[in-house]
């Protein structure tokens, strides 16, 4: 490809809307152009990347057994809301009528629709197991999108289901899905992790997400150093104390405290330290007010919150209907008294002596709370978020914490949408089962993201050769100059007759902002013709990340495929 025929817009300028690195230059590099909030237009040079991971990944599915199928995207509500998921998907859901007013929805997701096709295909055991998967837009409208590829309510996401009959069956596809999942993100260059994670709104009981580790992730997660436990926070197991403080419960008491809301203030006021508050959170939980206790210094998970309720909805209660529920405002609510509102404590909770809490009674506060005297919770779980210096909860090891981009998850679903919409199989002896199923999902587009998250500097992208949009770029210092512009376009024919991915930079521009632009794109290995090209007879060879060197011109070609086979030795 020659630039001057190449459509690589780059801009200068930063996109004031552009927070993070992988946003800001593929919006500079020319890779990308934002359409809408959230949506965005692939150019050449992002659509290269994009097929090249695409292409990776339909190896790994290949290789474990995937057949690649493609699903419609507009998908009909009748069977979402076989599931039961039409009602409580969210309002992530894009919904749309057709002019006869059926209604459908543009696929966030696609386990409804893959259930539905298989019933109809599958009945014996003998078509077992079966493994399908598609590459194709998905549709979810965000609140919030933000960071470029990374949350945006249109993207590319690899997803395949496995069909099996049994939970054996299931274990087996699943260890094979992992391999091929790490085996893709080694492939991309991704530097990766494995963690433990929720399964959210697809459903199942066990789940690991693949997370890239980048400052600019929007999920924590924590993991040991000594064994091989790591955990996305939503899950992550937290450990409780064993016993109590060493000291006498004292009588309660109700003391003033005017204005004192917050934590700090309280603890301040009061001259206590906050592991001795009782944090009272109000919720909603598919309709029904809910309280969660927590100490002072940890904050209240949802995500474990949530799945202790085994609620759909869990939202953060109107103020008034605490208020209603209380006869205080928030900041003075506790637990002791509380009536028509059960309480959930966190495991630290029971260990309390002595502890502060809201006196549901404005500007007041109760001394000496001691739970189990002073109130009874009705249930006691793990409720509070895991962090960073915490033990193991596997070798009792400190945890560290990083932030990671989610480029992946694996879901064991197990029979929750084979039941809802009737896929069943017949066994050997004529039995009927339902399919055990698992999910398996790759955002091909977040990946592409995470990358330049993982590869950049302070001059632009730098990219892994597997997944670079070329590999090779040719800048010849003078175009104008005859014998610079010879030698440039001989090496081009060769490299290109050799099926070397490569770009001859033909502009008349100054070599200084060829080279400007070479390093926001991203080539892995630029090629310079110059002076010492005619003079010496070798041309200058530099990697993006490393420095230049002096290649003679003979036999040139073939020692440029000999360095990029060596290089992609890395990423095999």
């Amino acid at each position: 490809m020659r630039m001057t025929e190449l459509l690589a817009p780059t801009l200068r300028e930063t996109p004031a809307e552009a927070e993070i690195a992988s946003h800001q230059l593929l919006l500079r590099g020319g890779f990308i152009r934002k359409a809408a909030a959230g949506i965005y237009t692939y150019l050449p040079l992002g659509r290269r990347v994009l097929a090249k991971i695409e292409a990776i990944v339909r190896e790994e599915m290949d290789r474990a057994g995937g057949q690649e199928v493609v699903l419609p995207i507009i998908q009909p509500a009748e069977l979402w809301q076989e599931s039961g998921r039409w009602e409580v998907y969210g309002e992530e859901m894009f919904r749309l009528q057709d002019r006869h007013q059926r209604q459908f929805c543009l696929g966030p997701t696609h386990e409804e629709i893959i259930t539905a096709l298989v019933r109809s295909e599958v009945t014996s055991y003998k078509q077992l197991p079966l493994l399908l998967y598609q590459i194709q837009n998905k549709y979810r409208d965000e609140r919030r999108p933000r960071f470029g590829l990374l949350r945006g309510r249109e993207f590319v996401m690899k997803d395949l289901y496995s069909f099996d009959r049994d939970q054996e069956g299931l274990n087996e596809s699943y260890r094979k899905m992992y391999q091929a999942y790490s085996n893709v993100f080694r492939r991309c260059g991704l530097d990766c992790r494995p963690v433990q994670a929720d399964s959210g709104a697809i459903g199942g009981n066990y789940s690991h997400e693949f997370m890239a580790l980048a400052a600019a992730g929007e999920a924590l997660l924590v993991y040991c150093r000594e064994c091989d436990y790591a955990a996305n926070v939503e899950i992550a197991v937290a450990r409780a104390l064993t016993k109590g403080a060493a000291e006498d419960p004292l009588p309660l008491k109700e003391v003033a405290t005017p204005g004192q809301r917050t934590v700090a203030e309280i603890c301040s006021f009061l001259d206590v330290t906050p592991d001795r508050l009782i944090k009272t959170i109000f919720y909603e939980a598919d309709g029904q007010l809910v309280a969660a206790l927590v100490r002072g210094d940890r904050e209240l998970n949802e995500v474990k919150l949530q799945n202790h309720l085994g609620c759909r909805q869990l939202s953060l209660a109107d103020p008034q209907k605490v208020r209603e529920a209380t006869g205080a405002p928030v900041g003075f609510v506790g637990p002791v008294g509380l009536s028509g509102v059960p309480l959930y404590a966190d495991l630290e909770i029971p260990y309390l002596v002595n502890g502060v809490a809201g006196a549901n009674r404005e500007d007041y506060h109760l001394v000496n709370v001691n739970p189990g005297r002073d109130f009874k919770p009705a249930a006691v779980a793990d409720l509070r978020q895991v962090e960073a210096g915490e033990p193991c909860p596997q070798c009792g090891a400190p945890l560290s914490q990083a932030r990671g981009i989610e480029v992946g998850q694996v879901f064991q679903l197990g029979t929750k949408y084979s039941q809802a919409l009737g896929a069943n199989y017949t066994d050997a002896r004529g039995e009927e089962h339902p399919l055990v199923m698992g999910c398996y999902g790759i955002g091909v587009s977040r990946t592409m993201a995470a990358i330049v998250e993982q590869y950049h500097d302070d001059r632009g992208i730098i990219w892994p050769l597997s997944v670079a949009p070329y590999q090779v770029v040719i800048i010849p210092a003078a175009m104008k100059d005859e014998s610079q512009r010879e030698v440039a376009e001989g090496l081009y024919r060769e490299l290109v007759a050799a099926g070397v991915e490569v770009v001859l930079d033909d502009r008349d521009e100054r070599a200084g902002l060829k080279f400007v632009e070479a390093d926001l794109i991203g080539y892995p290995l630029r090629v310079t013709v110059g002076k010492r090209t005619v003079t010496n007879g070798t041309v200058d060879a530099k990697w993006r990340s490393q420095d230049e060197v002096p290649l003679p011109l003979e036999g040139l070609a073939s020692r440029i495929q000999a360095l990029l086979a060596e290089e992609m030795q890395k990423y095999r």
